[in-house]
């Protein structure tokens, strides 16, 4: 049975306090989740931050998620939100967003030409630890002006960023309080939102090789050469022989001839996050019917 996912966001509070603070500073809100799990990854505190503001939904790291990311990015919209499909390491992805930002602040722009007023807009990155927000900031910045990296919470402090026609306030990775369900914090994990430090990563691997096989078997027979996804009596048996199928190709064997089940989880967890295992989503488009951006 899979042990209960928990974190304390506790530290995470000042960070929170900061950004509200500086709400009223900001023109619209970028809200930046992983395509493979939108939903895992919607921290639904950090838009109560921003009420009022326009709010771009970006669904990156595009080039990790298969067709489903489109489906994802579509019920966004059905909900009558600003969303777009996108991967932060393509150089092409900036202009993409730099027109979006333009259409999501369109009536606020000419409300102040009106006036006469011509000055900067201002926008707040927000999103949970490790879905590339730092990337984004960097990518509209034209250099590396955050730090980047796929443990999570790199990025600590919230600051402004200065960019060719706009300002953006970089804020660190915040969690909510809680999640909702297991199946939502497992996703968290898969992807690396969560340090894998606090976690039982042989837990959290096994939970995923069972995920792959039920939804992408070809990913794990390409990757591993696992052809057999019923062996054993149990759900739970047969995800363990694939694992140990994994430390066996692998060569993670401790001497007396077990298993290194550390060495062949973080082998897996980081063949997943790299995309090695191809492109993948997590979600449904299903998922979507209870969910409110």
């Amino acid at each position: 049975m899979a042990k209960t996912i928990q974190w304390f966001p506790g530290h995470m509070k000042k960070a929170m306090r900061d950004m509200e603070e500086k709400r009223d500073l900001c023109d619209g809100v970028i809200c930046v989740l992983d395509a493979r799990a939108p939903i895992a990854t919607y921290n639904k505190k950090l838009p109560e931050i921003f009420r009022g503001k326009p709010v771009l939904y970006v669904l990156n790291k595009s080039d990790l998620a298969d067709g489903k990311a489109e489906k994802f990015a579509t019920e966004i919209e059905k909900q009558g939100k600003t969303c777009v499909l996108l991967s932060a390491v393509n150089g092409a992805a900036k202009r993409v967003l730099e027109k979006r930002l333009q259409i999501l602040t369109r009536e606020k722009r000419e409300r102040a030409e009106s006036k006469g007023v011509n000055r900067r807009f201002r926008y707040t990155v927000i999103g949970i630890p490790n879905t590339g927000k730092s990337t984004i900031v960097n990518l509209l910045g034209g250099a590396k002006r955050a730090k980047t990296g796929d443990i999570a919470g790199v990025t600590r402090d919230v600051r402004w960023i200065k960019c060719a026609d706009f300002d953006l306030l970089d804020t660190p990775g915040t969690m909510p309080p809680s999640c909702e369900t297991q199946y939502l914090a497992r996703h968290l994990a898969y992807i690396g939102s969560l340090n894998d430090d606090i976690l039982d990563i042989t837990d959290i691997a096994l939970e995923l090789l069972k995920e792959l096989a039920a939804n992408y078997p070809s990913a794990l027979t390409e990757r591993y050469g696992i052809e057999d996804f019923s062996e054993g009596e149990t759900e739970n048996e047969a995800a363990l022989k694939m694992y140990e199928t994994v430390c066996r190709r692998r060569g993670f064997m401790l001497r007396g001839g077990d298993f290194d089940y550390e060495r062949g989880a973080r082998a897996i967890l980081d063949d997943f996050r790299k995309g090695r295992l191809g492109r993948i989503c997590l979600e449904n488009a299903e998922d979507f019917q209870n969910v409110r951006f």
